[in-house]
């Protein structure tokens, strides 16, 4: 099967290629330059010349507090990229895997959100990947929205390797603790998503490793696994405010995809091992 995968030089962008390759697909990874997903002229061209089985849209604008001050340039790549792709998906008859966010929700939640809970972002970020995910339902054909969190991996700017890099030139680090969610390892993802797709059931998703923790659990256990001597202290998220508000709870719920992939991703904190693991045998 043609493979096309988006946002191929990203942090999930390069996992996915990676698993496809694995899988012995022909992939076609896209990065932004090769492909404006806001470009609706070049994505049907390069859709109806490719005519992949399957489109992964990995391109998102992910500068959460960014958005705040460049809304037109997160609109365009998550809300009107996602349509163009889904237009041009239709045209051809491929299936696609749009990815989105737990930001979606406005935090309010006391339990793990359902994917029939209704959205309410608080933040730009938020408002265009839901805008994006909309438009993918909307169009309709053979598609998966799949919803993820709080992600790291090889490739791209995360938290773990924040928190590696500063545990590593500071005694102490404050990070707060009442923002929960579920760190995501890009790897695990893209075997569930390349499993996902293989399946046929298509519908809205949320795809994330197990359990759940605040930004300041996932910075002691970085530091825990990797060894490090700095202590990790808890603050609110007042303390550190940001252009964009964040949720104070995201987790998700994985139902149905349980029961659609067979299994459920590992817990997060097996993910941070594997990452740390990974981190260390790149660097001797």
């Amino acid at each position: 099967m043609k493979v096309i995968v988006t946002g191929a030089a990203g942090m999930l962008g390069r996992q996915v290629v990676e698993e496809y390759l694995k899988r012995g697909a022909n992939v076609v990874p896209l990065t932004r330059r090769e492909l404006d997903i806001t470009d609706r002229d070049a994505v049907f061209s390069l859709i109806d010349k490719v005519g992949p089985g399957l489109v992964v849209n990995c391109a998102a604008y992910t500068n959460v507090d960014g958005a705040e001050e460049e809304r037109d340039k997160a609109f365009a790549v998550n809300g009107l990229g996602p349509r163009y792709l889904a237009l041009a998906c239709r045209r051809v008859n491929a299936a696609i895997v749009h990815i989105s966010t737990d930001y979606i929700f406005d935090g309010k939640a006391e339990r793990p959100y359902n994917i029939y809970d209704l959205s309410n972002p608080i933040n730009v970020y938020g408002e265009s990947k839901y805008t994006g995910e909309a438009a993918v339902r909307e169009i309709g054909g053979r598609f998966y929205v799949v919803r993820t969190s709080w992600l790291f991996g090889p490739g791209g700017r995360n938290f773990v390797d924040t928190i590696l890099k500063l545990a590593r030139g500071k005694s102490e680090l404050k990070v707060v603790d009442d923002q929960y969610g579920t760190p995501t390892y890009t790897k695990d993802l893209a075997c569930l998503l390349a499993d996902l797709a293989g399946t046929g059931i298509y519908g809205t998703y949320h795809a994330t490793n197990s359990g759940a923790t605040t930004w300041f659990g996932l910075a002691g256990k970085v530091v825990e696994v990797a060894g490090l001597t700095a202590e990790v202290e808890p603050c609110r998220t007042e303390e550190y405010p940001r252009p964009a508000a964040r949720p104070r709870y995201s987790v998700l719920n994985p139902f149905p995809l349980k029961q659609v992939a067979g299994y459920c991703l590992p817990p997060w904190e097996d993910a941070v091992r594997r990452y740390i693991n990974h981190v260390r045998n790149e660097e001797y």
